[in-house]
C-alpha cells in the first residue's frame, strides 16, 4: 500500500469535486492526532456532517447514517488547510439513500484543491419511532 504522505492511493482520482459543496471548514490545531495531522475521525464527521446536510435538503423525513463504504484516506489534511466537502446522490431505495461524499482541502501553498477522503455513506429514512420509512423526494 503507498504512503499516504507520498501520493494518491489510486490513479483513478478526479480532477475536480462532483457535486453540491455541502460544508466547508478550517481545520485547527485541537483536530490533530499524535502525528500532529488532522485525525481522520474528525474528518469523517465532517463528512458524515455534509451527507446528512445534503440528504435533509434532498428528503422529506429524518433520515439516520446507517453504512459508511469504501473510505478512501487518500492525502493527509494539515492544520490550516480549508476543508471543503461535496455530496453528490449514488442512488435512492425504497428506504435508503446512498451519497457519494468527498472532501477536498485547500493548502496554503496551493493553487488548486486536493482530494484527501472520499466514500459512500447511506442514509435510511425513519419514522418518529426510529423504524424505516419510505422515502419522499423534495421537488
Amino acid at each position: 500500500m503507498a504512503d499516504a504522505h507520498s501520493g494518491n492511493l489510486s490513479t483513478n482520482v478526479p480532477d475536480a469535486p462532483r457535486g453540491d459543496l455541502s460544508l466547508r471548514t478550517l481545520a485547527m490545531p485541537a483536530d490533530t492526532n499524535q502525528n500532529g495531522d488532522i485525525f481522520g475521525g474528525w474528518l469523517l464527521s465532517q463528512m458524515d456532517i455534509a451527507g446528512g446536510i445534503y440528504v435533509q435538503k434532498t428528503v422529506h423525513s429524518r433520515c439516520v447514517t446507517v453504512a459508511i463504504d469504501a473510505m478512501t484516506f487518500r492525502k493527509p489534511v494539515f492544520v490550516g488547510d480549508v476543508v471543503s466537502v461535496y455530496t453528490d446522490r449514488v442512488r435512492v431505495g425504497r428506504t435508503s439513500m446512498a451519497v457519494r461524499v468527498e472532501a477536498w482541502v485547500m493548502r496554503s501553498n496551493e493553487q488548486h484543491m486536493i482530494l484527501v477522503t472520499d466514500g459512500t455513506f447511506t442514509y435510511v429514512s425513519v419514522d418518529e419511532q426510529g423504524h424505516p420509512h419510505p422515502i419522499v423526494l423534495r421537488a
